[in-house]
């Protein structure tokens, strides 16, 4: 079962969350199997979209926040666009879209940022909206600071992270066709810390000094986690390994699985936003309107009559029946 732990190093300012997606991940790759539009994902795209979904339910869970948190990642490779949604019961569902071959080697460069134009894009999208309010989107490029390619999305995702946060954090991604899986650890803030300003500067006084060195300390562990060792060993041999001579305090376990939130109600919406001229248009020329579902793979279909409800007013449409056959 997919399982989230979140834990605390007793007496730092330091914060950890691990995840192991397993039948959840395995559920979003046999549907994207069993998609007869869109066949499966090869082998880069599907350990991308893996490293997504964990880093996906890692970042929902890390910032309690009441909404859906959409990480994007697009550009001008073979790769068009790559999504992981996560709502706040750590419910979550991915999907890409793939133009053309994409080599069995090909590294996050190759995917989606051939020129230099690939984009990371973490939204966060309220569930109760206020009149007006906007979901609140953050971009990075998929390239450091010199410019250079960026070949790790855990790259990019600290970078943001960074940036957004002013928090210092290491990230540990990986994926396979059984497992998907990730390790957060982030430094917190503390009251009386010197400003961002200060720090970038070089002016941070001896308490600073030594938060970051426990920090760093607990960072350099997490970092040598291998792929091989986030993708075999469960969480609890994972912490034991690396942070053994830590006091490690865990919270209980979260539980994040696969779920989709597309429904008939919003294809219909969709539908209408197209118009009634693009919809009998549609209609002309096959039996029914057919959208199917790119995150699970189900299919919608409204026929003629089926469209002329979407487009009568609401005392036009016919009255309902019913009959047992």
């Amino acid at each position: 079962m997919s399982e989230l732990h979140k834990f605390l190093f007793d007496g730092l300012p330091v914060r950890g969350i691990i995840v192991r997606l397993t039948d959840t991940w395995t559920d979003i790759l046999q549907r994207r199997e069993s998609n007869t539009a869109t066949g499966p994902w090869s082998p880069p795209v599907a350990r991308l979209m893996g490293q997504m979904a964990a880093a996906g339910a890692l970042m929902q869970s890390n910032i309690k926040f009441n909404g859906a948190l959409v990480l994007q990642i697009f550009g001008d490779g073979p790769l068009k666009v790559a999504v992981a949604e996560v709502q706040p019961d750590l419910s979550l569902r991915a999907t890409a879209k793939v133009v053309g071959d994409v080599p069995d080697d090909a590294m996050l460069s190759a995917l989606v940022n051939v020129g230099n134009q690939g984009r990371c894009a973490i939204t966060l999208d309220p569930r109760d909206k206020l009149p007006g309010q906007q979901p609140y989107q953050g971009v990075v490029p998929l390239h450091g600071d010199q410019r250079e390619k960026l070949e790790h999305l855990s790259e990019v995702l600290e970078h943001y992270m960074l940036q957004s946060e002013q928090l210092d954090t290491k990230l540990i991604l990986a994926a396979d066709d059984k497992v998907a899986a990730g390790l957060l650890v982030q430094r917190l803030p503390v009251q009386g810390e010197g400003n961002l300003a200060g720090r970038m500067m070089g002016r941070a006084n001896e308490d600073e000094i030594g938060l970051n060195e426990d920090y760093n300390r607990i960072a350099i562990l997490a970092a040598s986690l291998t792929r091989e060792e986030l993708l075999t060993l469960d969480v609890d041999t994972i912490l034991r390994r690396l942070f053994w001579e830590e006091k490690v305090l865990r919270f209980p376990a979260q539980t994040p699985r696969f779920a989709c939130t597309c429904s008939r109600e919003r294809v219909a919406g969709m539908i209408r936003s197209l118009g009634r001229e693009e919809a009998e248009s549609i209609l002309s020329e096959r039996p029914d309107i057919e959208v199917g579902c790119d995150f699970c793979g189900r299919q919608y279909r409204f026929d003629a009559v089926d469209a002329a409800r979407l487009f009568a007013a609401p005392g036009d449409q016919p009255p309902v029946t019913s009959s047992v056959q």
